[in-house]
């Protein structure tokens, strides 16, 4: 039996990945969908249970074989994407899917799986304090930087083709909001 999909979006810096983990920590029936990437590997990162690390050539392989159920070039030649085998172990464990993933990538998963996707767009306060979130990180290069802040600025436009808006003005309380959106989705009658 396929479950349902819970798909977080935002730009990067916006609170998505701390949302999501607050999520799988309190609500056992869901599972984390690990995206496969193209890119470098950061820090303590584990292939397979952060990302599918893999080669531009073997993720183009996958395309071909239509093996993705979305994917993207989020930044230039850095590839993201949901296999579609993901989507199925999960499902086959019993579980529901949580997604942390791009605005793009979201939306091009609620318009796959419709009525069984709760999409949510986790909008930060504003575009000024995702700036100072994403520079506090220390982690990205002035240019990689500068294309995250120009890609972040487009994201937030499309914020209204999503579910629900999350607001994340404050972390305690976005987190509680998440939690009862996702409970009242997957479990109402």
């Amino acid at each position: 039996m396929n479950g349902k999909l819970i798909i977080f979006s935002a730009p990067s810096g916006a609170g998505k990945t701390t949302i999501v983990h607050h999520l799988l920590k309190k609500i056992p029936a869901l599972s984390f969908s690990i995206s496969a990437t193209t890119r470098e590997q950061r820090g303590d990162e584990v292939n397979g249970k952060d990302y599918y690390f893999i080669s531009q050539e073997s993720f183009l392989h996958k395309i071909a074989q239509k093996e993705f159920v979305e994917f993207e070039e989020v930044y230039t030649g850095t590839f993201y994407g949901t296999l579609r085998a993901e989507i199925e172990r999960i499902w086959a464990e019993g579980k529901h899917v949580i997604f942390d993933i791009d605005v793009i990538g979201g939306l091009h998963l609620k318009k796959k799986y419709g009525e069984s996707a709760l999409a949510v767009f986790v909008q930060p306060p504003s575009l000024e304090v995702l700036i100072e979130r994403l520079t506090g990180r220390g982690t990205d290069l002035p240019e990689k930087l500068a294309e995250r802040i120009k890609k972040a600025d487009k994201e937030l436009k499309y914020s209204d083709q999503f579910d629900v808006i999350l607001k994340n003005y404050e972390l305690e309380t976005a987190c509680k909001e998440a939690e009862k959106l996702v409970t009242e989705f997957l479990f109402q009658k």
